[in-house]
């Protein structure tokens, strides 16, 4: 794949400083996870802020891309735990919800808190599918190592993806969408390794490398393999993706989720849970439009065993599009929808799974 084009990217940047978006603009975490109309044994959460893990970002990086880029909002991270660290991998935009993203990382420890890494951006616009941003960091714990799926974008105006990649039950105009992988042997220097998911399979447009990880973020086999559901994208056409690396993928279609009793229609998967109440219990947590048009967050229940015969649905959801962790019996998550306009703070939201089995 060739590098990217720095006046491309120049002009990516200036457009991302005039982004808005009403809707965006006031999304809140609170408004899919801070309570549940019902609460069944399976479901994660309802979450609430946990005020002593909010992360703030100061200052500016040093732009290696040497376009004078900057950020004023970070949104949409993974976290993952190493020992009694918490490793926080973020996206960082010159607006919210705009393209032009890179992705940073944080390191939390005892006794310190939070510590932005030097090195930041680990991840940003190197190659020609990344002109209009890297985005939406998912990072999985496997065989000591670590992997990272991110989404590159880029513009693809002007070319001929109608005929040679057509998506009739998925348009999405003249952006497309990749999903990246980058491996790291220490979760601060990563390397990228290029395209998860090939053109023919993506049709140009692919969203969300949801792949089932437990509590301590590790991916988790399910059948003798690793599975990725991918909701958005991919022509309109269910599909899941099967490894055993992780880098490697062969695709197949597979529908998995029915909407049923909540009704409307599916945005995005946005994380998948093992393991959170028994042993075989795998929970999809997702994004989706409700029967009125509005933003909404629900969870869906299945068995290792069975991955794709959901057995239950449940209206509320993390919407925790890197993953939920475990830590000190709560699953936790982080979003900074919430932080005031040109404030860079991501705040921890803490399960009251465990509060709730204590007062019941």
């Amino acid at each position: 794949m060739q590098q990217v084009d720095i006046s491309a990217l120049r002009e990516s940047y200036r457009a991302a400083l005039n982004h808005s978006n009403a809707i965006t603009d006031v999304i809140s975490t609170d408004q899919f996870s801070a309570s549940y109309d019902e609460r069944p044994d399976w479901a994660i959460g309802p979450f609430r802020r946990d005020e002593s893990l909010t992360f703030e970002l100061t200052g500016q990086w040093d732009d290696p891309t040497g376009i004078g880029w900057t950020s004023d909002s970070i949104f949409n991270p993974t976290m993952i735990a190493r020992g009694d660290e918490l490793h926080l991998f973020y996206r960082a935009s010159p607006r919210k919800e705009s393209t032009a993203s890179r992705i940073g990382h944080a390191v939390h420890r005892p006794g310190v808190g939070w510590t932005d890494d030097p090195a930041n951006p680990v991840i940003f616009p190197t190659l020609e599918n990344e002109t209009l941003g890297c985005e939406d960091p998912k990072v999985y714990a496997i065989d000591g190592r670590y992997v990272m799926f991110y989404n590159a974008i880029r513009s693809i105006a002007g070319s001929p993806h109608g005929e040679t990649m057509p998506s009739p039950d998925f348009p999405f105009g003249d952006i497309g969408c990749d999903i990246m992988i980058a491996v790291s042997d220490d979760l601060v220097s990563w390397e990228k390794r290029g395209l998860a998911v090939p053109y023919e399979v993506s049709k140009l447009w692919a969203k969300g490398a949801v792949i089932p990880r437990n509590g301590a973020g590790e991916a988790v086999r399910i059948g003798g393999e690793y599975l990725m559901f991918l909701s958005e994208g991919c022509g309109g056409v269910p599909t899941i993706g099967r490894s055993t690396d992780l880098l490697d993928w062969r695709f197949e279609r597979q529908p998995y989720l029915d909407l049923g009793e909540v009704g409307g229609s599916l945005y995005e998967v946005a994380c998948a849970v093992v393991g959170a109440r028994d042993e075989h219990d795998l929970v999809l947590d997702f994004f989706y439009s409700d029967p009125d048009g509005q933003f909404a967050a629900a969870q869906a229940l299945y068995s290792t065993n069975a991955p794709f015969t959901q057995l239950a649905l449940n209206r509320g959801g993390s919407l925790a599009w890197g993953g939920l962790l475990q830590v000190d019996g709560d699953w936790i998550f982080a979003q900074g929808w919430d932080a005031p306009k040109h404030t860079r703070e991501m705040y921890v939201y803490r399960s009251m799974k465990t509060e709730r089995a204590e007062t019941e």
